[in-house]
This record gives C-alpha cells, structure tokens and sequence, in this order.
C-alpha cells in the first residue's frame, strides 16, 4: 500500500514536471521573439522604454531557459538559478538606467506610433505568458520567482504604453525617460526580492 502510494506521488510529480517544462519552453519562445521585435522597435522609434522592455524580454527567456535546466534538479540548484535570475534582473536595472541617461543628454523625442503598436503586441505577449505561468506559480521557488519575472512585464509593457500616450500628447522626451527610470526601478527591486528570497535558499 504504501509503496503504491510512493508510486502514485512519484507518477503526480514527474507529470507536474512535464507539464512545467511545456509551460517554460512555450513562454520561452514568446519571449525570444519579443525581444528581437522589440529591441529594433526600441532603436528606430529612440524609445528608452521600449528598449528596456525588450531588454526584460531577452532578460525572461535566459530566466525561462535557466529554470528548465534545474526543472528535475533539488531546491538547492532551483535556488542558485533563482540568484543567477535575480542578478540578471539587477544588471537590466543599470543598462535601462545607462539608456535613460544617455536618451537624455541626445534629447531626441520617440515616435510614439511604433512605441504604442509594438506595445500592445508585446502587452498581449506577456498575458498569455502569464496566463500560462499563473497556475505553477506556486508549485516551487523556481516557477514563482519566472511567475514574478512575467509579472513584471505585464507593468513594462502598460508603462511603454502610457508613456507613448504621453509623447504623443506632449511631444516631449521626458515622459519616455520617467517610465524608462520606472522600469529600472521596478527590475532592481524585484532582483532584490529574488536574491535575498535565492540566498536564504541557499543557505
């Protein structure tokens, strides 16, 4: 009896598994594809937070592609890839905040019409991203902490949109640099959640 019980909780959880990992890899997917569309977007439009959003994109799928290595892997290794996932986050913060700055001493205003259709394509992205991701999110430290990297798109992408709302409105740099500047703040706090969150794991 109790080893059919072993069994059956064995069988429970080698099917979770398999189904977190058809989860990572289509959401991986969607992200690589995102970032490609986004960070040409974001250079031809001169669209500080169009760029930082596509660098959270490429940012997600290196996160998505880390938590399929460790997906059979024990608490301990989830956790060194949650840290390696917190430091990507972290190291996004500055190259946004590196473009701001910059985008601010050039002084050229976006094109908004490419920052809002790009947007909306990226916005609808991550829902289904996050559709997706929502019922694992509790599963384990590895699925939450690619649960809270989708989260945090759904607010990029929202910001990309009001902020192109308001260049429009505008005609001005500054409201694409704000959310550019909001963006950096949002990833440096949420790296900050999944290191410390990573480290006590860990340790």
């Amino acid at each position: 009896m109790s080893d059919d019980c072993c069994q059956s909780k064995g069988c429970e959880l080698s099917k979770l598994k398999k189904q977190q990992a058809k989860v990572l890899w289509i959401v991986l997917f969607i992200n690589l594809g995102m970032f490609v569309i986004e960070f040409g977007a974001g250079i031809r439009a001169d669209s500080v937070s169009l760029t930082g959003d596509s660098l959270d994109m490429l940012g997600d799928a290196l996160v998505y592609a880390s938590s399929l290595y460790v997906i059979n892997k024990g608490s301990k290794a989830q956790a060194g890839t949650a840290f390696f996932k917190g430091t990507i986050m972290f190291v996004f913060a500055i190259a946004v905040f590196a473009r701001a700055i910059y985008q601010l001493f050039v002084s050229a205003a976006p094109e908004p019409t490419t920052m809002s259709t790009v947007g909306v394509v990226a916005l609808i992205a991550n829902l289904c991203c996050l559709l997706l991701l929502t019922r694992h999110r509790k599963d384990n430290l590895n699925m939450s902490s690619v649960w809270l990297c989708s989260r945090n798109d759904i607010i990029a992408n929202t910001s990309v949109l009001v902020a192109a709302g308001l260049v429009l409105i505008a005609h001005s740099v500054l409201p694409d640099l704000a959310v550019g500047l909001l963006l950096a703040f949002v990833f440096a706090k949420s790296a900050g959640k999944v290191l410390s969150e990573s480290w006590r794991e860990m340790h």
